[in-house]
């Protein structure tokens, strides 16, 4: 039996008593609901078909006596006015849909006195079956890391009852959060049979009295099912968490001139002394403004030259920093290795080996795959050079059977770091990575050995549930290559490797809106951390998943994709459109950009993305400006501005799009996402002419209905519904 605190060993053995009083009950769904007065604490209970059981704490005043005053049912919820010593507790309980086991409990104190909060136990308990002792057993598969999304994910094996997906709204937690001078950083998760949420420690700043708080705001999903392996786990992840994102109270959302963003950042990359170095006779760009001592690496150019180039065509206008970047890129080709390499030859000697991998011959595994990964996608785009590189380093690639360490020496293979952290494995998603290159070099050159040697990495990928996750884009990308093998092969594995793949990736998103100390000045909701274990979110990396995720959502066919999985999609990139903006210094207040930057410099003044937003009691930008997160707005904007031949407006819309079709004066596309959400679309006055009469449209299931658009600064915005047909006519 594992060990417990004193306040888990009470509730149990409380909640062994078959006749314990309750003050509530429900039947909901498939599940019984009971609420409990024990003295200290109010408990809600949730009882399986097959007889397993959670205690969930919904309001706690120790060593006290805890007095219902008042109970209201109403609707869907129910509401407990409660009286305790350290002040007045308020618990909502609300059931919106007797369909779908999903319920939210809200409980919220007003304090007596100013309180100070040393600390609060964990809020879930598993318990046996009604009248039995003993501990119950179960696996918990995921929780919250750092700053992510407040949740932890769980099943109970015995008694063999079902799974829960139980999370934190911490966006709720804003006002405890600010007044506390507290973070939400790591306060849902804990150890078998102790899970769930703590309130942080309110150590240095107390509670004012007289004014509510919000201190817990849970969402409960709850399934009968336990995952048979971590293939229907991930299925079964994203579910739940769909299903709770359906009930959540969502960010409003606000529209950037991405247009205007994307010009300034274009002049600035180009003509900023800072974004540029100059060797073995090519300029290249800085990874971090300023950065002047570190020497050009393939893939700072790589990760800018793609979405530059895609930019260019999109527009039709010619870059310079295009050409400039192709000049420069076979210089990074070694004839004796048979390999491109990460630091530019002529001056890797002027690495000062001050960190593991600054230094010549030293490679981070990923740092390889990526770099042919975009030489693929280029020579795609008709790039003979990027096609030669490629070609001729994809030999070199083959090492490691599948299993790569973060670092290795390129010319004697010598692993040099072979884990991320002792016992937690090297990069797990390279396999996938790699499998993607794999699949280029398969379609440029017709030789089945790529695919083979695709599948045989895709299938090392099996096993590492959600530890597959190394680096957030080459999760993304692995996603991208396991639906490609599926629509190849037909095999269903692939299919299922890349919903694992899609699982990780929002395992490390963050569900909530900061919105205490500087972070009161940007939105965090859906954002995407770069790392499994980083501290901030990252310009580079949310980039280039959300440009995966959109090929992703391209890819798949009718019928491919979980509902789950695509609504949960299109709801990312509707953030990130959003959000995304704030990586720029001058669209932030001066005061919360770090005084101390690691790489280069940080120019509040120049449209270049930050590497690195951090939670709301750190400052931002400590790390840098990033020079290839460039690549943020040069993604954004062919993929959500919409080309209408050569009429005065464009359309913009904030969710994935596909199936453009313009004939004469109607032009019609095809909105992704799922129906009972929503997403922005905007006509765009290019020239601030006239713009002429629309009629829009939006049709699903043979039923069509017109919408009405509203003037918002010299556009017209209108309102669309997920996984809709549109039709956009003028005249």
């Amino acid at each position: 039996m594992k060990a417990m605190s004193p306040w888990a060993a009470v509730a149990t053995d409380i909640f062994n008593d078959q006749d314990l009083p309750y003050i509530y009950q429900k039947k909901f769904n498939q599940y019984n609901i009971t609420l409990h007065n024990v003295g200290d604490s109010v408990y809600i209970i949730v009882q399986w078909p097959q007889g397993g059981r959670i205690a969930l704490r919904a309001a706690y005043a120790p060593n006290d006596d805890i007095r219902i005053k008042k109970v209201v049912e109403k609707d869907t919820h129910i509401t407990f006015s409660i009286r305790a010593i350290i002040g007045d507790y308020t618990i909502k309980v609300d059931f919106p849909d007797q369909d779908t086991p999903v319920f939210r409990y809200t409980t919220t104190l007003k304090p007596a006195k100013p309180l100070l909060i040393p600390y609060w136990p964990r809020d879930i308990i598993p318990l046996n079956e009604d009248g039995k002792t003993g501990q119950p057993k179960g696996e918990i598969y995921a929780h919250q890391a750092g700053t992510r999304t407040g949740f932890v994910y769980f099943s109970l094996a015995q008694p063999k009852s079902g799974s829960v997906f139980y999370m934190q709204n911490l966006t709720s937690l804003a006002d405890y959060c600010e007044e506390t001078e507290t973070s939400a950083a790591e306060v849902v998760g804990g150890e078998w049979p102790e899970l769930g949420f703590a309130l942080p420690p309110a150590i240095k700043k107390p509670l004012p009295a007289g004014k509510e708080f919000i201190i817990s705001d849970a969402y409960v999903a709850l399934s009968t099912e336990i995952p048979a392996d971590e293939l229907t786990m991930a299925r079964q992840f994203l579910d739940l968490q769909a299903a709770i994102y359906l009930q959540l109270q969502l960010p409003a959302t606000q529209t950037h001139n991405w247009l205007d963003i994307l010009n300034k950042g274009l002049d600035d990359l180009q003509n900023s002394h800072g974004c540029w170095s100059h060797a073995g006779g090519h300029d290249y760009l800085n990874a971090y403004v300023a950065d002047y001592d570190t020497p050009p690496e393939i893939m700072v150019q790589l990760a800018v030259l793609l979405p530059l180039y895609d930019y260019g065509v999109w527009s039709g206008d010619d870059i310079p920093a295009v050409k400039k970047l192709l000049d420069g890129i076979a210089a990074f080709y070694n004839k004796d290795l048979g390999t491109v390499m990460r630091w530019h030859p002529a001056v890797a000697d002027q690495l000062n080996e001050s960190e593991e991998q600054l230094k010549p011959n030293v490679m981070d595994s990923w740092y390889l795959h990526h770099p042919l990964l975009n030489l693929a996608r280029m020579a795609f785009r008709g790039e003979k050079v990027a096609e030669k590189l490629f070609i001729d380093s994809l030999e070199f690639a083959h090492h490691f059977k599948y299993q790569w360490p973060v670092f290795y020496n390129m010319q004697t293979l010598e692993t040099l770091k072979a884990e991320k952290s002792p016992g937690n494995g090297g990069e797990g998603d390279v396999a996938g990575l790699y499998a993607y290159v794999m699949l280029h070099a398969f379609k440029l050159t017709s030789n089945k050995r790529y695919l083979n040697e695709a599948e045989k990495a895709a299938k090392s990928l099996q096993g590492k549930g959600f530890d597959l996750f190394y680096q957030a884009n080459n999760t993304a990308f692995s996603a991208n290559a396991m639906l490609w093998l599926w629509q190849e092969t037909k095999n269903k594995l692939y299919l299922d490797l890349s919903i694992l793949c899609i699982a990780n990736i929002f395992k490390n998103f963050q569900l909530w809106d900061c919105n205490y100390g500087y972070a009161k000045n940007y939105p965090t909701f859906f954002a995407v951390f770069p790392l499994s274990d980083a501290p901030y979110t990252a310009a580079y990396e949310e980039q280039e998943v959300f440009a995966a995720m959109h090929d992703y959502l391209e890819m798949a066919k009718d019928g491919d994709l979980p509902e789950s999985v695509s609504l949960l999609l299109a709801e990312f990139t509707r953030y990130i459109v959003q959000r995304a903006a704030y990586y720029y210094p001058p669209n932030l207040p001066k005061e919360i950009l770090s005084d101390d930057v690691k790489m280069g410099q940080v120019d509040p003044d120049l449209w270049i993305a930050l590497e690195d937003i951090h939670d709301g009691w750190e400052k931002s930008g400590e790390v840098g400006q990033e020079v290839y997160g460039a690549g943020v707005a040069f993604g954004i904007v062919p993929r959500h501005y919409l080309q209408v031949g050569d009429e005065p407006f464009m359309i913009a819309v904030d969710y994935p799009t596909t199936k453009y079709k313009k004939r004469g004066k109607t032009f019609t596309f095809d909105v992704r996402g799922d129906r009972r959400l929503t997403c922005r679309m905007v006509i765009v006055n290019k020239d601030n002419t006239k713009l002429p009469q629309f009629t829009v449209t939006q049709t699903a299931d043979n039923k069509k209905v017109d919408l009405q658009g509203q003037m918002v600064d010299g556009n017209i915005e209108y309102q669309l519904q997920g996984n809709h047909s549109i039709s956009v006519n003028w005249k």
